[in-house]
């Protein structure tokens, strides 16, 4: 039998020679998380159950191969858009926006197409946030979730293109 060779590239390494630790996802572990815990709170039937089945995960971020990034710009993936939105109208907004950062000393800088996605939500009747970690995560999540339902004043007005479903 042959030598079996390894398909992967090897992996970069320091200065000394050393292999380079492969580098941790602390952002996304702590959103993963989260997400548990919006799912215990659902199951638990607190005033912040209500945002799991309506919470949603926008996977604009992580490092793709070329062709598979411009792919997904193409199909509509934007930079800056944030991690989390909640779609549950409250306070008078239509929705929550969060952008999650993994909890100091993690955590990286906001991005200036973050902070512009940000601006951009709130200007249109979002509520937009930042949240340095999991436990500022869960706090803006119950603070938001306890305001009372956004009320629609008025009728909606029928959109008539588009199928039935």
């Amino acid at each position: 039998m042959g030598l079996k060779t390894n398909p992967r590239r090897p992996r970069a390494r320091n200065a000394n020679g050393t292999p380079r630790k492969k580098p941790v996802d602390w952002e996304g572990q702590e959103q993963t998380r989260l997400m548990l815990w919006l799912k215990g709170e659902a199951n638990r039937g607190t005033a912040v159950g209500p945002a799991h089945a309506n919470t949603y995960a926008v996977p604009n971020g992580g490092s793709r191969h070329g062709l598979e990034a411009a792919k997904m710009k193409q199909q509509g993936v934007r930079s800056g858009v944030s991690d989390l939105v909640i779609a549950v109208p409250r306070g008078g907004y239509h929705g929550l926006y969060l952008e999650l950062k993994a909890t100091p000393p993690r955590d990286a800088e906001l991005a200036e197409s973050q902070r512009e996605w940000l601006a951009k939500m709130e200007e249109a009747g979002y509520c937009a946030k930042l949240a340095r970690g999991i436990e500022e995560a869960k706090a803006v999540i119950r603070e938001y979730m306890v305001m009372s339902p956004t009320e629609v004043a008025g009728g909606r007005l029928p959109v008539l293109s588009g199928s039935e479903w």
